[in-house]
């Protein structure tokens, strides 16, 4: 074990646990934001569609409980703790828990792929924030993105695979894998290499699977209409794959942008999208995303391991 580390903090969304969760939930993330109620109560109804909770907080426990066992099997005995944004357990909450076990020298994990100031630097800011009003010293080196980190990308591959399982055998080559992102402002995307780390994952993803039918879109686009943001939208993506190809009869879309399923993944793929394909006569496959799977979690270990032997 490093004389250095002695911990690990990953650095999440949070979701509600509960339906009565919801709206502090909505209200904790519009912090900050001039969002409208009626749209805040629109999302709170894609969560009642979704069961009434996010998926989110419970994988990503798993994740950190996986990612214990993998460093244990590589011999690194490090506590993993969790630090959500917008729920509990909040940052600050964490750091101070951290103090008590005296485990304040920490290897950072942002439970993001891919990299712009959303996903990324406003964890980062977040964790400075909660230092400083919580006047914990926490010594904390993050590691990098997992776009292309061939456990990523082989995990993502595997998912794709088993969707595959469920399209015949003769329209497999004519079924097109549409792989999302959350869409950002174009001026954040510009800041950031988070459009060319998305499309460096999507790429890995296809030549994994030997198959050239693909493309990249966006989703879950919010803001004000005037404001540029990523496109296309997977939506109109549909809509103008099935208007080109009549008899298209497949498509496999995967949310790569996220590493656990939650409400954007749920929702806006799982129902939304999956209404606009029904509408056209296409079978939607929404392979999943990494989430607990062992393969990915050993890709973070090897990320973690790789950053304490550096040190």
């Amino acid at each position: 074990m490093s004389r250095y580390f002695n911990s690990i903090l990953m650095l999440g969304y949070g979701g509600p646990d509960k339906p009565e969760d919801i709206m502090p939930f909505l209200e904790n993330v519009a912090k900050g934001f001039n969002i409208p109620k009626s749209r805040l109560e629109e999302v709170a109804h894609h969560y009642e569609l979704i069961g009434g909770k996010s998926p989110l907080n419970d994988l990503t426990y798993r994740q950190a409980i996986g990612l214990e066992h993998q460093l244990a099997a590589m011999g690194y005995d490090i506590p993993v703790f969790i630090g959500m944004r917008n729920w509990d357990p909040y940052i600050p909450d964490t750091l101070k828990i951290m103090k008590r076990e005296q485990s304040l020298n920490a290897v950072g994990i942002i439970l993001a792929a891919h990299r712009c100031d959303a996903s990324w630097e406003r964890y980062m800011r977040d964790v400075a924030q909660a230092k400083e009003e919580t006047e914990i010293d926490l010594n904390i080196e993050y590691i990098e993105p997992q776009f292309d980190n061939p456990l990523f990308i082989e995990s993502c591959a595997d998912q794709i695979a088993r969707s595959f399982y469920a399209v015949p055998d003769e329209e497999r080559e004519n079924t097109k894998i549409i792989f999302t992102a959350h869409s950002i402002p174009v001026s954040m995307a510009e800041q950031s290499p988070y459009v060319e780390q998305l499309q460096t994952t999507a790429k890995l993803i296809a030549e994994k699977l030997e198959h050239e039918n693909w493309l990249l879109c966006y989703q879950s686009r919010s803001g004000r209409p005037s404001d540029p943001w990523l496109e296309p939208d997977v939506c109109d993506v549909i809509d103008e794959l099935a208007e080109k190809d009549k008899n298209m009869k497949h498509v496999i879309i995967q949310a790569i942008g996220f590493i656990c399923d939650h409400v954007e993944v749920m929702y806006d793929i799982g129902i939304e999208a999956f209404q606009v394909c029904r509408h056209h006569g296409i079978k939607m496959h929404r392979a999943n995303t990494v989430n607990d799977d062992p393969k990915f979690l050993r890709g973070l270990a090897n990320s973690v391991v790789k950053l304490i032997e550096s040190s």
